[in-house]
């Protein structure tokens, strides 16, 4: 009963009419990101971070707004991946096997259309999950000590590549670079300048939005240039819809059942959503055995794979919420947007800060109706962005992107600082190193620093109070298995993903 009261005044903040329009606009503004192909959520949010703080938005507008764009662009993220067999971003590789074959058949609108459903149901199944277990996680949190909060760092590096990780070393490389960013500035227990050269900029540390913009929004830019500015490209058209209820009752347990999937790769720390897709689908296929002809347009093998990464987007917010760990490469930017607005993400923001976190889940329910709305009638808008070549989008991002930022400090050394940034992005990019493991470092690592201090004070030194817990010690060999597990099954499960992944 009390998670009901605390939903209900959730809804009260999110049914704001400025709340609302904002969504609106997230939903709207996120689903056309996703249809670009290779943008993706994380950069989606990336580059509308800087927008959030031109317009002036307070903390939960800001939020829902934001959110409203993960969402969206995770349903926009299908339609290129069927119209053009080019996945919008990596969880939606797998919605290229049997969309892109029913788009040929002349079936591109109910493709489109059985996608938004599974979206929409998955999403649902996934924010219901979010609300149920997010309080409990939350409460379970407030037992953390020190050495646990470092244990739990720990473990968020190292489960960061996943099981689909291409390279273990390169990620480990990209967080070791994001701790070491993290410690520039002043030391708040010394007082001794780290790292910061005598630049004044540099006392309080590197700023999180900077990096975030930099790193994603303008090395995208920079790829976007080198790679795909010129025509759009040809696509096959999209027919009158002629989709009916039988259609989507033949294809409602897939989508529940893929939702349920991808709830749990999103909660589990490192799987995210290109796992979840990918499990939903196989899974699916194998529940089916000889009644399914997937990779040849079955409805089915549309709806798995998007009920799937939906549910992973939405699973991935539970642990960014309660421990403050992200749980995605998106909800590491959001956690960024969180800890920038001066709010503690963790168990004590659910009490400290109900209104926020209670607003956005409503948000995530309210979103996913306005989704489902906005994705079926307006498809044909969706679908002509397409077909503008990219050198007319790139100057509309780099305004946003540099507007924005200017808007938060009105300091050209910050400008200077994102273009460093996004250069050094690029060139991470160009080598193959992610940069989400970046983020995450420059994010976790002063707190990670601080738990380990305050650890080693309580126990005078003694390093065993590290593992002195039954808690900790769990959490440190859930660690390790993070770390070997994609060793040993990682090569396996992406020879099989890349065995699927059309050409």
């Amino acid at each position: 009963m009390e998670t009901m009261g605390f939903l209900l005044d959730g809804f009260g903040v999110a049914l704001q009419p400025h709340n609302l329009m904002f969504a609106l606009m997230g939903a709207f503004l996120g689903t056309l990101i996703g249809a670009l192909p290779g943008l993706g959520p994380a950069n989606g949010v990336a580059i509308l971070i800087p927008l959030a703080f031109t317009l002036g938005l307070r903390p939960e507008t800001a939020l829902i707004m934001l959110t409203a764009v993960y969402a969206g662009a995770m349903y926009g993220g299908r339609i290129s991946s069927i119209l053009l067999n080019i996945p919008g971003d990596e969880p939606a590789m797998m919605t290229c096997l049997d969309g892109y074959p029913m788009a040929r058949k002349g079936k591109a609108a109910e493709a489109l259309a059985i996608s938004a459903i599974a979206s929409f149901i998955g999403s649902l199944i996934a924010t219901i999950g979010l609300i149920l277990l997010a309080p409990m996680l939350a409460k379970f949190a407030l037992t953390f000590g020190a050495a646990e909060y470092f244990a739990l760092f720990v473990l968020a590096f190292a489960t960061l590549g996943g099981i689909t990780g291409k390279n273990p070393v390169k990620t480990i490389l990209a967080a070791a670079i994001g701790l070491i960013i993290a410690t520039v500035g002043i030391d708040m227990s010394t007082g001794v300048q780290r790292f910061t050269f005598g630049t004044l900029e540099l006392y309080e540390g590197v700023d999180f939005i900077i990096a975030i913009v930099g790193l994603f929004a303008i090395s995208e830019l920079l790829v976007f240039i080198e790679e795909k500015a010129g025509a759009g490209r040809e696509m096959i058209k999209v027919n009158k819809l002629k989709l009916n209820w039988r259609d989507i009752a033949s294809v409602f347990p897939t989508t529940v059942r893929g939702g349920v999937i991808g709830f749990i790769s999103g909660v589990l720390p490192g799987a995210g959503a290109s796992l979840g897709s990918f499990i939903s689908y196989t899974l699916e296929k194998k529940v089916l055995g000889s009644k399914n002809t997937f990779g040849e347009g079955d409805p089915r093998g549309v709806a798995a794979p998007e009920a799937g990464n939906n549910g992973a987007a939405s699973g991935a917010l539970v642990p960014m919420l309660t421990l403050g760990v992200p749980g995605s490469g998106t909800t590491a930017v959001l956690l960024a947007m969180l800890i920038s607005l001066n709010i503690t993400p963790g168990p004590l923001m659910f009490t400290q800060n109900a209104d926020i976190v209670w607003g956005v889940i409503a948000a995530l329910l309210i979103g996913n109706f306005l989704l489902l709305l906005l994705n079926i009638p307006l498809v044909g808008v969706f679908v002509k962005l397409l077909s503008v070549p990219p050198m007319y989008l790139l100057p509309v991002v780099t305004m946003i992107a540099f507007v924005g930022i200017y808007s938060i400090s009105h300091s050209t050394f910050d400008l200077y600082f994102m273009v460093a940034f996004g250069v050094g992005g690029y060139v991470l990019r160009k080598l193959e190193i992610p940069l989400v493991p970046v983020i995450l470092g420059l994010l976790l690592g002063p707190e990670m620093e601080k738990n380990l201090r305050h650890a080693m004070q309580i126990s005078d030194g003694d390093w065993t109070i590290l593992w002195g817990s039954g808690l900790a010690v769990t959490l440190w060999v859930i660690a390790i298995i993070g770390l070997v597990l994609p060793v040993i099954v990682g090569p396996v499960l992406r020879r099989r993903m890349k065995a699927k992944q059309p050409d």
